[in-house]
């Protein structure tokens, strides 16, 4: 059995991510002084929060693509495309905050990352199906 040591980390790594935006709506909350529950009322504290929620709305994508990729390919090229995902939510983050307009090439990049992890997954499970038949 693999151990899949590097995309566990690379999991533990998307996350910390997660929580470092989770950490930066409550610093922009604290910065524009806006509480909680409210959503609206300052550019900085929206847009943290939509980076906040997209990356949320992509986590369930990604990590199943990783660990299935991890799984029917190779734990370390999983790993590597994971990486990239995460830089890809970084560049992502911080320019979608310094200006919305700045958001397409950290998007792009997880996007890219994502669909190798996806569709590389979805093909070797294809063709084990069909080769192997099992």
């Amino acid at each position: 059995m693999q151990p899949h040591s590097y995309v566990a980390l690379v999991t533990i790594g998307a996350l910390l991510v997660y929580f470092w935006m989770s950490l930066r709506v409550a610093g922009a909350r604290r910065k524009t002084g806006i509480q909680a529950p409210a959503m609206t009322g300052d550019p900085l504290l929206e847009r943290n929060i939509r980076v906040h929620y997209n990356t949320l709305e992509w986590l369930p994508i990604f990590l199943a693509s990783l660990w299935l990729f991890a799984i029917f390919w190779n734990d370390l090229w999983a790993a590597g495309l994971g990486v990239v995902w995460i830089l890809g939510r970084i560049v992502y983050a911080l320019g979608y905050v310094a200006d919305p307009g700045r958001r397409a090439a950290g998007f792009l990049i997880q996007f890219l990352a994502t669909a190798a992890l996806l569709f590389g997954a979805l093909g070797r499970i294809v063709w084990t199906l069909m080769v192997v038949g099992a």
